[in-house]
């Protein structure tokens, strides 16, 4: 069956589709250079890279795709074997056991293709819902950021933005990042362990703003 392998990369696939989403302003304005306004950009690709809850949710889905595909799998090896015994056995059980049962087979084929047709929707739909709710909290949590801290916009880099250049001073990822783990944390009480090279960057960015 074609479609099981699709059970296997779908949890990453269903990241990578939506990197776009995570800018919070319209990229393709160019008011950034203008005299007295506020901004900054975020690496969106780093940022659905390194945060937690966007790896558990790979994580979460990855396990769930691996169980429905070793199901799929296990119920197209015992129909293969029922088959090859059907083949075996045709000739010494007789035509009309033969016919028989390759109806009850053919039957069976239609009701696995159907349960794995069921298996793709429920999967594909349950991790769209549970993406699109990370990724709107997230675009909420970089607005209401970006409206305290008084910033007049916040770009977004990756493949469908339109900053191709800024100074590090102005990426806020690793910040966001910081402040997202912490609400997570808080949120469900489990420690987020941050990259050695994280934490010296940030502690060198909190050197630089002083």
């Amino acid at each position: 069956m074609k479609k099981l392998m699709m059970l296997a990369v779908v949890a990453l696939s269903v990241i990578a589709c939506n990197k776009e989403t995570a800018a919070t302003t319209n990229v393709g304005k160019t008011t950034s250079t203008a005299e007295g306004f506020k901004t900054a950009y975020i690496d969106t690709e780093e940022l659905m890279k390194e945060y937690q809850e966007f790896k558990d949710f790979e994580a979460k889905f990855k396990t769930m795709s691996d169980k429905m595909k070793n199901e799929l799998d296990n119920d197209a090896k015992r129909f293969q074997n029922d088959v090859l015994d059907l083949q075996k056995n045709a000739q010494s059980k007789g035509m009309e056991w033969a016919q028989k049962r390759q109806a009850e087979l053919e039957r069976r084929q239609q009701t696995l293709a159907e349960k794995e047709q069921n298996y793709m929707k429920k999967f594909q739909e349950e991790s769209a819902v549970e993406r699109d709710s990370m990724v709107t909290k997230m675009k909420t949590f970089i607005k209401d950021y970006g409206k305290e801290q008084g910033y007049d916009y916040i770009y977004g880099t990756g493949d469908a933005a339109s900053v191709l250049y800024g100074k590090e001073e102005y990426n806020l990822t690793k910040e966001i990042l910081s402040l997202l783990h912490k609400q997570y944390e808080e949120k469900t009480g489990k420690k987020v362990e941050v990259k050695e090279e994280t934490k010296k960057e940030e502690v060198k960015k909190t050197e630089t703003k002083k």
